[in-house]
């Protein structure tokens, strides 16, 4: 299983979507509030070098934003 990690703010859309996504299809990840969690926001910029979210992280793969065919790749499917 992939190990994925969600970069999000409580009033992303996409990281929302996002979020969906997973759950639909029955993948656990981790979700880091970069709103408030300020060691999360470093972690996540020094990642993708980008402030907007989401970011999501499967398994070291830097994904930005909700890229379904990226996301799908990345999980294998």
């Amino acid at each position: 299983m992939s190990k994925v990690v969600i970069y999000s703010t409580p009033t992303c859309a996409y990281c929302k979507l996002a979020k969906q996504y997973f759950e639909e299809n029955k993948v656990e990840y981790e979700e880091k509030n970069v709103f408030e969690d300020l060691k999360a926001r470093e972690e996540m910029v020094t990642k993708s070098q980008q402030m907007g979210v989401p970011v999501i992280d499967i398994d070291g793969q830097i994904i930005i934003g909700f890229n379904k065919p990226e996301i799908e790749s990345a999980l294998g499917k």
